[in-house]
């Protein structure tokens, strides 16, 4: 039996508003987000692989998995963000939302072709996940983004923009690609995985932007929200700043010279600046909260 019917259209009635964040992301989304990990070319990888240390390979297997598993975690994950937008009838935000999903997909695909085709690894790479890593990846993510199927509130969809767009790819996925960079850029190797990395983050910059929008959208909506930002993120401070902390602490001689101290600092860094572009959006007027939003998307500065 049809329980559901359409009244309007808003491309129909109203026609989109192409000068919006949304619809500006989603043009960049179209233009950037069209790359095919089956393109990248890993010959190079292969033949450096075999030349790295043992724990030199282990870290890169290490970071791969807590990669991995995140982005099918999210894959998996993101579907009720998106059903809760398109069921307020954001058209222009849903348009956007789809690239969200082909493109953690993708990421998916990136990372398990560099197991198959570099590492050679086919064994379960799950030990790498710490309690903390759990706690964020097995527990918080799917909880918050879940939650959104029984309760598309405004507190919850806080709760799992937060969870997935500031804490997982605002701190913990750019705390990676820093750590990504500083292993292999600086060492000119493996660059097959460094050119996925550079596109997964440019990817994700424009995720993080999206968080940003619809976090500040929100709070001009409702400016109690501020309580839920501030609760949210700094319930999951400590796991995350311990999933960096555990990396370090498997290792006596940290391979590449990785500093614990730089990576702490650095996802620190990202926290309070997450945290600060939300912040503030108290205050301020949609039209103020549009502008901000697309003064950063311009400068790619997410």
């Amino acid at each position: 039996m049809m329980t559901h019917r359409h009244s309007v259209f808003a491309t129909v009635s109203q026609r989109l508003d192409r000068s919006a964040p949304p619809m500006r992301l989603f043009e960049k989304a179209k233009k950037l987000g069209i790359w095919n990990p089956s393109d990248i070319d890993f010959s190079q990888d292969q033949a450096d692989w075999a030349s790295l240390s043992d724990d030199e390979r282990d870290l890169v297997l290490r970071l791969v998995a807590l990669f991995q598993a995140g982005e099918e975690a999210v894959t998996l994950d993101l579907l009720p963000l998106i059903m809760t937008i398109a069921g307020e009838g954001r058209i222009d935000e849903e348009m956007f939302l789809t690239s969200f999903l082909w493109e953690e997909a993708k990421h998916t695909d990136f990372f398990a072709r560099f197991l198959e085709v570099v590492a050679q690894d086919s064994s379960d790479l799950s030990h790498y996940h710490s309690d903390n890593y759990k706690i964020v990846f097995y527990e918080a993510l799917p909880a918050a983004l879940a939650a959104l199927r029984d309760d598309p509130s405004p507190a919850a969809q806080t709760r799992a923009s937060c969870t997935y767009n500031m804490v997982v790819e605002g701190m913990l996925a750019e705390t990676g690609y820093h750590a990504f960079h500083m292993m292999l850029e600086r060492n000119n190797t493996l660059p097959g995985l460094t050119r996925g990395i550079a596109l997964l983050k440019q990817d994700e910059s424009r995720h993080i932007a999206y968080g940003v929008y619809l976090l500040s959208r929100l709070m001009v909506e409702d400016p109690s929200l501020w309580a839920e930002i501030d609760q949210t993120m700094n319930q999951l401070m400590r796991p995350a700043l311990g999933v960096i902390k555990d990396i370090f602490a498997a290792y006596d001689d940290v391979p590449f010279g990785l500093q614990e101290s730089e990576f702490i600092g650095y996802a620190t860094m990202q926290f309070n600046k997450r945290l600060d572009r939300i912040r503030k959006a108290r205050g301020l007027s949609l039209s103020d909260v549009q502008a901000v939003t697309q003064q950063a998307v311009d400068a790619d500065d997410a």
